[in-house]
This record gives structure tokens, C-alpha cells and sequence, in this order.
């Protein structure tokens, strides 16, 4: 049997593993100060880096033992140990495109974790219908991926579904995944909403943020901040408010607005209210920096909210289909709880030109 280790090289040289033991090493005699707890934000910041890079590095570790196994195993030629080695190669390449799919995530957030908002489109009941199925659809795909998740924020629709929902979504490269799901999605089926059972197209909006830390050169002053408190909404019964705990903050020289109203304390969902609003001042001033470097190179296009990224049909036949990448499923449903990855993949490949 012929070892079936050569497709793998190429990956190899996407990461810099050198690199990351000698920052590991530097990061670790840092930790190691008696005045390290002194600013306990600060070491737990530095200790999530140590925890992410030694996880990082300890799984490239473990990958390249099992591909050297499996290479002294082949090599043996032992025909009985066919199918031991069969289902170990198969297992490797799934390992290995997931650790090459990792090394297209080379921004300066794309490690980091993620903020998540919804809002449907025009539509009514339909569109909120459709916007609570895509809240469904990523609490899914982070429960199958190991992120934790947290609802910021979210207004329910009069009649079903909901109107708007912000997701705090946690864990390595969570942002650099989800980033690819940023924009518009559609849906076409018949509503259940319709006496008579039409076919409605409905839209939502996606907004993908990363999650900004204190130490992020961000300047907003005090008194550009109109913090404004409000009674949270809910559907009724004990979970109403009775107290002003909700908070919305508008950060008045750019009207960017950011509410949060799932936590029970003014205080919590004021610190959350800011995060959201941190994160959004900081993809707005990026998107300006994109804009003005598009124009100077003559193809600055103005992004319109209708163009949807993604269609997802459930009638009169099944098929979900990226407009960007030309990626699709037929099995819509499975998508619908959470079988994402495809896609994401898909999109990622794109942006550095590599084939899908």
C-alpha cells in the first residue's frame, strides 16, 4: 500500500508554527509576573491567548503524528490492515481541510468571536417568520461547532417570528466563519401565514460583527452618547419587565443605534448595549476606509439592502444556493438546522481565489 501523505503537503506551509510556539513561550513568561492579577481583565485576556494558541498548536501536533502513523502503517503493506488505514486517511482529510480551511482566516478579527443580528425585511408576519427560522438555523450551527451563544437583544413580532435578535457568539474563529453569512437571505415557499396558501418571498438582513476588545483604538466620547432606558417588551405573563432595565445608546455624530434588553439588570444590559455599539462603529469606520480605497482604484459599487446573497426554496422544489459562490444544497432542510459549513467554505475559498 503507497502512503497517502503527499496531498497533505501543501497545507503545511499556511500557518506558522514556529512562529506560534515562540509567541506561546513569550506569552507564558508573561503570565508567569507576580503583578500579573493585578489587572485581572488584562490577565484574562492573556490567559484566553495562551489557552487558544496551545489548543492551536497542540492540534497541528496531533495531526502531524496521526499522518506520520499512518504513513509507517502504509508503508508495512500489510493488506489486513486495508481497512484500519482506509478509515484512518479518510478521517485525516477531513481534519486536514478543516485546519487548511482555518488558515484562509487571516484577518485581524477573524479569530476572534462574533456578533450576530437579524432583522427581517419588508413582509410582515412571513419576514419575522422567516428571521426566528435563521436565528434557529445559527443557534444551531454554533451548538454543532461548540460555540457558546447568548441573546443580546431581540424584539418579538406582533404575530409570530421576530422582528430583530443579536447573538453573542463565542469561541475561536467564530467571527471568521460567520462572517461569510454576512448580508441578505431569501426565502420562497408557501406561507403558512396565507388563507390561501400562496407562495411568498420573504427577506432578512444578517449582520456579522466582530466582538471588540477594551485594548482596540476606538475613541467615543461620553458626550456623543444619548443613553436613553425603557421597559423591556416581551410576550407577556412573569417575563415582563416592571422595571426600566432595557437601554438603547445612539452614538449621535454617526445615529448608529445599539439596544439591549434580555438581561434583567440596567447595568448588564447597558455593558452589552456598548459592546454592540463598539462593534458597529468599528465595521462602519472600516467600510469607510474600504469605500475611499475602492474609489481611489475606480470600483467603489454602493452595496444595496435588496441584492440577496442566498436563496433558500421550499417550494415547489428544495434548494438553498449561494449567489456569490454558486454554491447549493438540495437538501433544504438540512440546512435549516444548522448544515452550514458548505457554504462558509465556499464563500472563504472565494475570497482568496482558491477552486470551491
Amino acid at each position: 500500500m503507497a502512503p497517502a501523505t503527499k496531498k497533505y503537503k501543501p497545507y503545511w506551509c499556511g500557518f506558522d508554527l514556529g512562529q506560534s510556539r515562540d509567541q506561546l513561550t513569550e506569552l507564558e513568561k508573561e503570565a508567569e509576573s507576580p503583578n500579573i492579577w493585578d489587572d485581572p481583565q488584562s490577565a484574562q485576556k492573556l490567559m484566553k491567548k495562551i489557552s487558544g494558541l496551545k489548543q492551536e498548536i497542540e492540534g497541528w501536533d496531533t495531526l502531524a503524528q496521526r499522518i506520520s502513523d499512518a504513513k509507517e502503517l502504509a508503508e508495512l503493506g500489510d493488506e489486513s490492515l486495508r481497512a484500519e488505514l482506509e478509515s484512518e486517511i479518510s478521517q485525516l482529510e477531513k481534519l486536514v481541510g478543516k485546519r487548511e480551511l482555518d488558515t484562509l482566516l487571516s484577518g485581524e478579527y477573524d479569530r476572534g468571536d462574533a456578533l450576530l443580528s437579524i432583522n427581517a425585511g419588508a413582509g410582515g408576519t412571513d419576514s419575522q417568520d422567516w428571521a426566528s427560522m435563521l436565528e434557529r438555523m445559527y443557534l444551531r450551527w454554533a451548538e454543532q461547532h461548540g460555540y457558546q451563544t447568548e441573546i443580546l437583544d431581540m424584539t418579538e413580532g406582533e404575530e409570530a417570528g421576530i422582528k430583530s435578535v443579536t447573538i453573542a457568539v463565542n469561541g475561536a474563529l467564530s467571527y471568521g466563519y460567520l462572517r461569510a453569512e454576512k448580508g441578505v437571505h431569501r426565502l420562497v415557499r408557501l406561507s403558512p401565514f396565507d388563507a390561501n396558501s400562496r407562495r411568498h418571498t420573504s427577506f432578512a438582513q444578517v449582520e456579522v460583527l466582530p466582538q471588540v476588545d477594551d485594548d482596540v483604538d476606538l475613541e467615543i466620547n461620553s458626550s456623543d452618547l444619548k443613553i436613553e432606558t425603557f421597559r423591556a417588551a416581551g410576550a407577556g405573563g412573569q417575563n415582563v419587565q416592571k422595571n426600566d432595565t432595557a437601554v438603547r445608546i445612539t452614538h449621535l455624530p454617526s445615529g448608529i443605534v445599539a439596544s439591549c434588553q434580555n438581561e434583567r439588570s440596567q447595568t448588564q444590559n447597558r455593558e452589552n448595549a456598548m459592546r454592540v455599539l463598539k462593534a458597529r462603529l468599528l465595521e462602519a469606520h472600516q467600510r469607510e476606509m474600504e469605500k475611499e480605497l475602492a474609489e481611489l482604484r475606480g470600483e467603489y459599487q454602493k452595496a444595496e439592502w435588496g441584492s440577496q446573497i442566498r436563496s433558500y426554496v421550499l417550494h415547489p422544489y428544495q434548494m438553498v444556493k449561494d449567489h456569490r459562490t454558486d454554491y447549493e444544497e438540495g437538501n433544504a432542510q438540512a440546512v435549516l438546522d444548522g448544515r452550514l459549513d458548505g457554504f462558509i467554505e465556499a464563500y472563504l475559498r472565494s475570497q482568496v481565489g482558491a477552486n470551491v
